[in-house]
């Protein structure tokens, strides 16, 4: 975005990284918060939601100039939430002015220190001592020593650079996700993006194409709230029907059957748990296979067998359906930053007209020829993982059990060649005895049975995968099915 004069109190747009231009507002960042090295960033709160950031100046437009031109390539109903909080707040801001006339201005700068959050259910914030609504005549510049805004003094969780913002757990549905972040620039290119035309100023235009999603669980949740925020119309159907108020209540529709899905979508998504799930949601009793007509798009996003995907696509195209298998790699922290790797086979045509879907959910995505070979590629990816994983667990325990520490250990393996944040992350789960399921135990089980056998089928040895697998059992059998595969670690303790 151009580069243009502003100061604290401005509104404006504000470019999050791949996210949409968002309405916001500068204000005072606070004074243990430094601002990034680099080029001039200023630091915004933006409406609609609770998140603040740094936001470069090339990445800034201002609001009144560019509405008309922003709401036309946006669309959402976070979106327009956003927009009517900024409206909401345009009307108090004059109220106040009005209602200050006959105020002297030493008056004026008195009653500002005291400023209160308006209405929660507009969750707008007045978060700094300068008000652009009386008069707008103040010229400063936003510096590190700005005054602290005083509804900003709400700290305890989510550090970025030694500051920590006060949040509730990250919801998948938060429009931003709900952190103190400093925005960068996108470096990373994607096949996706690359052939994408539909890109407008690094922002995601959606498909005119109707999206239809099934499978609500610890992945596609984080998918379709990714879809929604950035504009798509979605329809959404899952077997428990309640994991899709939140999703219709952010503006998707709502689907009865597999079948009435993806018969009212253009192109129509599923992510579910295993290759039985996968074979009953498309030739069950009302399953996507009865809603299939010709030119229909299914996109098998599970991680399930290469025979299992290849059947699926047969019977899809079959019916004069178009297919393609597009397997993720991530965990449910992921899913919801929009940030999954995504593998694609099948019909490239499909691949391209899911362009702007696989760019709202995902950091890069993979076009790996025919069918069979996405789901290939995923069982390897996993298998390394859980494996990978299964012996960090016994590392530990072998630390524990030969008097070392574990603390210690993790430190040195974060400042080694090992040094990743999977391992951070899932070490730091074991300490803290958090096993809330990230990436479900048994399903990285079920990842590794299945490489397992996928090895068998050529007559390649994965002695490691079936090691590590047997171990998996073992937790599974100690009632941890359901938590994050790191729970793993308890089959060594028990």
């Amino acid at each position: 975005m151009a580069t243009v004069h502003l100061r604290i109190g401005d509104l404006v747009w504000g470019k999050l990284g791949r996210y949409p231009p968002w309405p916001g507002k500068i204000v005072s960042p606070p004074k243990d918060l430094k601002k990034p090295r680099g080029k001039k960033c200023f630091f915004v709160k933006f409406f609609g939601t609770e998140d603040h950031a740094w936001i470069k100046v090339e990445q800034l437009k201002p609001y009144h100039p560019h509405k008309e031109e922003m709401i036309k390539i946006n669309k959402g109903k976070r979106f327009q939430q956003a927009v009517d909080a900024v409206e909401e707040f345009l009307k108090k801001g004059k109220g106040k002015e009005q209602g200050s006339h006959s105020n002297s201005d030493d008056k004026k700068s008195t009653d500002s220190k005291g400023r209160k959050a308006p209405a929660k259910p507009m969750k707008i914030i007045e978060e700094d001592d300068e008000d652009p609504f009386k008069g707008g005549s103040s010229d400063k510049e936003l510096t590190d020593s700005d005054p602290e805004p005083s509804s900003v003094q709400r700290l305890v969780a989510g550090t970025v650079s030694g500051f920590k913002w006060e949040s509730s757990p990250a919801s998948s549905m938060e429009p931003i996700s709900k952190r103190l972040k400093v925005i960068e620039e996108d470096t990373g290119s994607t096949s996706i993006q690359a052939a994408d035309s539909t890109a407008l100023n690094g922002s995601i235009t959606p498909t005119d194409k109707r999206i239809g999603f099934l499978g609500l669980g610890l992945m596609g949740s984080g998918v379709v709230s990714n879809l929604l925020k950035m504009g798509h119309v979605v329809t959404v159907w899952n077997r428990t029907a309640e994991k899709c108020d939140l999703f219709i209540q952010e503006g998707a529709r709502l689907g009865r059957t597999p079948a009435e899905v993806v018969s009212m979508c253009d192109i129509t998504f599923s992510c579910v748990s295993d290759p039985k799930a996968a074979r009953d949601l498309v030739l069950g009793p009302s399953g996507v296979l009865q809603g299939i007509r010709p030119g229909k798009c299914y996109v098998e996003m599970s991680t399930v067998d290469p025979e299992t995907v290849t059947e699926l696509s047969q019977v899809i195209t079959s019916r004069g359906g178009r297919f393609l298998e597009a397997p993720v790699s991530g965990s449910q922290q992921l899913s919801n930053e929009g940030m999954l790797v995504i593998l694609a086979a099948g019909d490239r045509s499909v691949y391209e007209d899911c362009s702007s879907c696989f760019q709202a959910m995902g950091k890069t995505s993979f076009f790996l020829g025919e069918v069979g070979n996405a789901a290939r590629m995923m069982l390897i990816l996993n298998m390394v993982q859980g494996s990978f994983m299964a012996t960090i667990a016994e590392g530990l325990t072998l630390a524990q059990a030969t008097g070392q520490s574990q603390q210690t250990l993790l430190d040195i393996l974060c400042q080694g060649q090992m040094a990743s944040a999977f391992v951070d992350q899932k070490c730091q789960n074991i300490l803290q005895g958090n096993f809330k399921p990230d990436y479900y135990l048994k399903h990285i089980q079920k990842d590794l049975r299945l490489a397992i056998s996928m090895g068998d089928s050529v007559n390649h040895p994965t002695p490691m995968a079936a090691a590590a697998n047997e171990v998996y059992k073992r937790a599974k059998a100690l009632d941890q099915s359901d938590n994050d595969m790191s729970a793993v670690y308890r089959a060594y303790i028990h």
